[in-house]
């Protein structure tokens, strides 16, 4: 893994206290002794937890906005990285607890994960983890089972890469499943139960695939996740 600079944890740092005055600048607006009475301080802190989240996925599409990521193999040294790097402070100062959490209820969670940039169809939802929202998109009525995991960076020692993510309509992901970076999955394609599918695999519509690593078991939905 690469070094996080000083410079990238500087600017990160920056964006955080913006969320933090935002978020206390707003609560003080909001919340009012007057009315919550006994109740104020408890109020306060809840109501002050709930807009350090809701600046700070403000902020984070503010960031992304100015700094997209860029797929592909990252250079040492780019704009690419430094995007790439901040954004990773992002998820592990912040978003780890939102999208790692078997706390909320799957449709929050679900829309935790659009609010971070994963583009997500009609009636589609997702109890497991994706790693990189901004980097993954799901069609309609396809569904992520729970414990599975999607991530669309690769760190291999000092290789960084980010390759997107695409399930199509239809889809299902099997609990524990493991979908790596630059992966693509056809309409009502289905990988099963803790099925591994590597880097770059395309796995076409109808088609059923399981196992360590994953490979085509067959079409339809016989063996179904």
């Amino acid at each position: 893994m690469r070094k996080i600079t000083t410079g990238q944890i500087g600017f990160f740092m920056l964006l955080l206290t913006a969320i933090v005055l935002l978020a206390v600048l707003s609560t003080n607006l909001l919340a009012s002794k007057a009315w919550l009475g006994d109740f104020y301080g408890v109020v306060y802190v809840m109501l002050l937890v709930l807009l350090v989240y809701s600046w700070a996925f403000v902020i984070y599409r503010l960031f992304l906005r100015f700094y997209p990521l860029q797929e592909g193999y990252i250079e040492p040294g780019s704009s690419a990285e430094f995007s790439a790097q901040v954004n990773i402070l992002f998820y592990l100062m912040l978003f780890n607890t939102l999208i790692r959490t078997e706390f909320l209820p799957v449709p929050l969670k679900t829309l935790v994960y659009v609010l971070l940039g994963t583009k997500i169809g009609s009636n589609s939802f997702s109890p497991g983890t994706i790693l990189d929202p901004p980097l993954t998109e799901l069609g309609d009525n396809t569904i992520i089972g729970h414990g599975a995991t999607l991530y669309s960076h690769a760190i291999e020692g000092h290789h960084f890469s980010l390759e997107r993510i695409v399930l199509g309509n239809n889809v299902t992901v099997g609990a524990h499943a493991i979908i790596m970076s630059g992966v693509t999955v056809g309409d009502g394609a289905i990988v099963s139960a803790g099925a591994v599918v590597k880097k770059g695999t395309h796995i076409g519509p109808g088609e059923h695939w399981g196992g360590v690593p994953a490979r085509r078991l067959g079409s339809g939905s016989s063996g179904a996740a």
